[in-house]
């Protein structure tokens, strides 16, 4: 379980193909000891479980189905993602509950300064849009965030200076694709009314 407020990123060393997925090797200034391996951690919102970590570099699995389902898919060497921790008992909750479980990659349809803030216009997928609340939280690479508009085709977010300069999200652009986790809350009560 995450909280989606974001401290530290990391970036892409290299990747290693495998039959049925791909190793990630990642180095940030994350603090992470010998003691973190075999814990979750939060890598542009997708839950991945620490393998090894050598030297401030980590090294991670993503199954066919993470990368199916996660914007890994159009990761490079070099690039970079959100890193955060697993939430431990007795933590501050500053964002909101997340649980690492991507439902989907949409596409930046938009990006505008707002003073010196950044208004995101992302393109909605209409079976989902249900679990859009105006004001409700959503989680983009990792991020907890706040929509503030949605419309038949989109939703939009406001990011403040703080976030961009913290995450990943400060060099996104038009056209690049985002890892969404919906709600929990909404996702659970959509499921109850249908």
């Amino acid at each position: 379980m995450f909280n989606g407020i974001i401290y530290k990123t990391a970036k892409i060393l290299k990747t290693e193909k495998t039959k049925s997925g791909l190793y990630l090797f990642l180095r940030s200034s994350l603090k992470i000891t010998k003691k973190d391996i075999g814990s979750s951690f939060a890598c542009n919102g997708a839950c991945l479980t620490l393998l090894e970590h050598k030297k401030n570099v980590s090294k991670f699995y993503l199954s066919a189905e993470t990368l199916k389902r996660t914007n890994f898919k159009y990761q490079k060497k070099n690039s970079v993602i959100n890193l955060e921790k697993s939430l431990k008992y007795g933590q501050e909750i500053a964002g909101h509950f997340l649980t690492g479980h991507i439902d989907e990659i949409l596409t930046i349809k938009s990006v505008k300064n707002y003073g010196q803030s950044k208004k995101f216009v992302i393109g909605a997928n209409q079976k989902n849009l249900a679990l859009l609340i105006y004001k409700g939280s959503i989680g983009i690479n990792g991020v907890s965030l706040t929509i503030n508009n949605i419309t038949k085709k989109n939703f939009e977010v406001l990011i403040i200076p703080h976030t961009l300069n913290w995450t990943n999200l400060g060099a996104l652009k038009k056209g690049d694709h985002v890892n969404i986790e919906y709600d929990l809350v909404s996702k659970h009560f959509n499921k109850l009314k249908n």
